[in-house]
């Protein structure tokens, strides 16, 4: 397959090696990804069938040049198909998705292969080779790799592998499609200007301005994000309006044109059936053995563990909230669609602070670079400068490179922070060139959240949440930017996904640091900073609805592991029983809560259903006894110093997937965590 005129044909000539998108166009992506899927392959066969004894050279080293191509193809249409959508786009990963399902298991199916990898351990075993840390590390978890994907099984076994893996990979696909498009639908019109009482004047233009685009210029359109919680009921005065909302959110892929069901269905049960045949009890024990928990009992056990403790928290805010509730509405029932804007009215009256209070204090652009980027500099030494002359596959995205404290270059930051039609929802990372010394390449990443863009001219005020969630995503960064490892595979966030939130959520603790919290929460208008006072009560707040929240994240991780564990006989046969199934679920597990329902149902729940955090979606709490243990410890050592920021660093960040990441995290820590500090951090420790 030629590749003429293609930019994705040589290694990119850009400063860090940026795709030129300026040249990219959809119909590059799927050529570059079928031509690389098999030059990859043709060079990992001439590591199979090389005569030489193996070495790391010619196995390991020769592995991880192998795939360039596909590499800067695949990573760059993701970032764009993930972040900027569009009909063709759609089309070509449908057509992607199952032959890039069908090359993985054309690697690691592949006996000669795997018996070179088998070679060059015995090789090590002998004496006769010696590895550093990495390349036996990558060694160990090669091998292990071939045997989790069924290398060992029998041809037929390995026929219907092969067809379970490739039909799941395509509804996987299909699956996210469905969800953003009918996310998308679920959008809710309002022609009463009354209704948008709470809303900010920036707001209320914008929504006006979506209406627009859509051919309403008498109307106002309220986007639905992709949680079940959504950010309007905070502040709605309206609970008409917010129960449209709330129910617009939650019923997306019940039916209609983006009916999920029947997709997410099928997921679960191919998954049990393939889990079964790679000798496995269920799919949750497939993937968490080969991650930190191990096994799903144990996954089982911590989350479950959590469960009374927040049942008897969430009573006792439903109980407060109603007494608010009775005091505006006499007799009024609480139901789900008050509990945020309620939730609200609780904070200020406690607190004597609220979100629309809060607001003007937290403007974009101070916060990311007198808050998220500030942190990193005083933690890590680097800084950022933004660079206009890149061009970004969207207008709307920033490009910066990081540079050490002495200028050496470290990689570059793309930062995409607006909600687009053509966006999924939420907030994450992704690499789009991976840092490793073999090749001599820096790393570039990606940033993506979905802030309501404001008009023309208008700053873009967050909420607190915002806010968190920048600090978050930019830990993954982090991550990303400062890993220090020999092989791209093991580069940065390539860790277990029980592991991977686990750096993120530990930068989470910046943005309540006093004196960065000083610096970068001014008023928008004034410069004013925002009152000592609110400081401290803002730093006091942080246990406030903490039964709300974790009851919404434990149903939806209990949910998957729910859909995980259960025996592909006893899952459901129609589309028409999944509501049930998911209702029984949480009767199981104890969290049937009217008022809280899960931060995702399965019709939108993307996460686990369109793949990367399926039986995985536990990893935020599994990671968050790492982060609260170490916040405890850098707050107990001094806080943001240089000396803290070094050793996270050098022992932890700079490692990746480079090393097994616990080991990583005893060398960084001295000991194992201590649950008692998520306990105390959740409000939970009785």
């Amino acid at each position: 397959m030629t590749l003429d005129a293609n930019p994705f044909a040589d290694r990119s000539s850009l400063p860090f090696e940026l795709p030129d998108f300026s040249a990219i166009r959809a119909g590059h992506y799927q050529p570059a990804i079928e031509a690389g899927m098999a030059e990859q392959l043709v060079e990992l066969a001439a590591i199979a069938s090389n005569p030489e004894p193996p070495t790391v050279e010619n196995v390991i080293d020769a592995w991880e040049a192998s795939g360039q191509l596909l590499s800067r193809a695949a990573l760059a249409f993701f970032t764009v198909k993930w972040a900027d959508t569009t009909d063709e786009l759609t089309a070509i990963d449908e057509a992607v998705a199952p032959l890039l399902a069908a090359h993985g298991d054309a690697i690691y199916l592949d006996r000669p292969l795997y018996d070179r990898v088998v070679a060059l351990g015995d090789r090590v075993e002998a004496g006769e080779v010696g590895l550093d840390d990495q390349a036996a590390y990558w060694l160990e978890r090669t091998r292990l790799r071939f045997e989790r994907a069924g290398v060992q099984l029998g041809s037929g076994e390995q026929a219907r592998l092969r067809d379970l893996n490739t039909t799941i990979a395509g509804l996987q696909s299909k699956f996210g499609r469905l969800a953003l498009a009918g996310s998308n639908a679920a959008a809710v019109w309002v022609s009463d200007a009354s209704e948008l009482d709470g809303l900010t004047e920036a707001e209320i233009k914008a929504a006006s301005e979506l209406a627009v685009e859509r051919g309403r210029p008498d109307a106002w359109l309220i986007e639905i994000s992709n949680t079940s919680g959504q950010r309007p009921l905070d502040v709605l005065t309206d609970r008409g309006l917010r129960e449209r909302i709330h129910r617009a959110a939650t019923t997306r892929g019940l039916a209609g044109e983006f009916d999920t069901r029947a997709v997410l269905l099928e997921l679960a049960r191919l998954r049990a059936e393939r889990a079964v045949l790679l000798g496995f009890a269920n799919h949750a024990d497939f993937v968490a053995a080969d991650a930190c928990a191990k096994s799903a009992d144990a996954i089982w056990e911590r989350l479950t563990g959590l469960v009374p403790a927040v049942v008897e928290n969430v009573a006792a805010e439903a109980a407060e909230l109603d007494t608010v509730l009775q005091r505006a509405e006499p007799g009024a029932t609480l139901q789900p669609w008050d509990w945020q804007y309620l939730s609200e009215l609780v904070r200020a009256e406690r607190y004597s602070l609220d979100a629309g209070q809060l607001r003007p204090y937290l403007e974009l652009e101070h916060v990311l670079r007198d808050g998220v980027f500030a942190a990193a500099t005083g933690l890590y030494g680097i800084t950022f400068h933004e660079r206009t002359d890149l061009v970004p596959y969207n207008p709307e995205v920033r490009v910066f490179e990081v540079r050490e404290a002495d200028g050496t270059p470290v990689g570059l930051f793309l930062a995409d922070f607006f909600t687009r039609g053509g966006k999924q929802g939420g907030a994450w990372m992704n690499n789009i060139v991976d840092q490793n010394h073999l090749l001599g390449q820096l790393p570039v990443v990606v940033n993506n959240s979905n802030l309501v863009k404001p008009p023309a001219g208008e700053p873009t005020l967050m909420t607190w949440d915002d806010v968190i969630t920048l600090f978050h995503e930019f830990g993954h960064s982090l991550h990303g930017l400062l890993s220090d490892t020999r092989y791209r595979s093991q580069s940065g966030t390539e860790t277990p996904r029980d592991f991977v939130e686990y750096p993120s959520q530990v930068n989470e603790m910046w943005s309540l640091d006093p004196a960065l919290l000083g610096r970068y929460a001014v008023h928008v208008e004034t410069g004013e900073a925002l009152p000592s006072e609110w400081v401290e009560t803002l730093i006091g707040s942080t246990l406030f609805q903490q039964g709300f929240k974790t009851a919404e994240y434990l149903s939806a991780a209990l949910l998957d592991q729910v859909w995980h564990t259960t025996p592909l006989d006893e899952l459901p046969a129609d589309a028409e029983d999944v509501e049930a199934f998911e209702a029984a679920a949480l009767e199981k597990v104890g969290l049937t809560l009217p008022l809280v329902p899960p931060r995702y149902r399965s019709t939108y729940f993307r996460h686990t259903f369109e793949g990367g955090y399926d039986a995985g979606y536990y990893a935020y709490i599994w990671s968050e006894v790492l982060d609260a243990d170490t916040a405890a410890w850098i707050r107990a050592t001094g806080g943001m110093t240089r000396e803290n920021g070094e050793r996270f660093r050098r022992r932890l960040l700079a490692r990746g997937g480079s090393i097994d990441v616990m080991d990583a995290y005893r060398d960084y820590r001295g000991q194992d965590a201590d649950l008692k500090h998520l306990l105390e951090r959740r409000g939970l420790l009785r």
